[in-house]
């Protein structure tokens, strides 16, 4: 296989005692999203994902949230990046590599993702205490790393994310999100002139 005869999509489901999440994602997408975790702030972040990857993206979740949010953003997480490595195929084609820099009013985020096989994660910058934050209600600032964890191990990607300046935890959030979501839309782009595996092991 050089390239895919059709859209790049997974559809998944995960139940825990902790959490439902029903999840589909087409990667060759417009970004259309129908996003509902019961976690608004996140709900937001997902949608913004979806918009600026170009990701078609519907989830249905639902969690232990009387607890915290925790295992529900966790659980969609886990699956979102599952889904991601297995609509990614063989990943013959792809740029591979993708950057960003994004900034939202006074927030500036960048993201580098390399879609390599092979996980891990760099994530730096966020100001002292924005852990500690609860963003929207529910959503509280340590989801961001552990979203991006998740996401990163269970997709198979190297993911760099540096916040390089920001106040607003809202913000800054937003920014990192978005500038993932547009480092993910060129590493996933299928590049014309790349023929196969773009590796030279012959696999990713």
């Amino acid at each position: 296989m050089t390239r895919p005869a059709d859209h790049r999509t997974a559809s998944l489901r995960r139940a825990t005692s902790e959490s439902t999440v029903e999840l589909e994602l087409d990667l060759d997408g417009t970004g259309r999203s129908h996003i509902d975790t019961t976690v608004p702030f996140f709900d937001h972040l997902l949608t913004a994902f979806a918009k600026h990857s170009l990701t078609d993206l519907t989830v249905r979740a639902s969690g232990d949230t009387e607890i915290d949010a925790h295992h529900t953003v966790e659980d969609v997480s886990i699956v979102l990046g599952q889904a991601i490595r297995e609509a990614l195929g063989d990943k013959a084609g792809i740029s591979r590599y993708g950057d960003a820099l994004v900034p939202l009013d006074e927030a500036l985020a960048q993201a580098v993702v390399d879609i390599s096989g092979r996980p891990y994660l760099v994530h730096t910058g966020e100001p002292a205490g924005f852990e500690h934050h609860l963003i929207g209600g529910h959503f509280t600032g340590s989801l961001v790393r552990h979203t991006f964890e998740a996401l990163a191990f269970n997709g198979g990607l190297t993911v760099h994310v540096t916040v390089l300046g920001g106040r607003d935890p809202h913000h800054i959030a937003e920014a990192e999100y978005k500038a993932f979501a547009r480092a993910f839309r060129q590493a996933k782009a299928i590049d014309p002139l790349v023929e196969g595996i773009p590796s030279t092991k012959g696999a990713l």
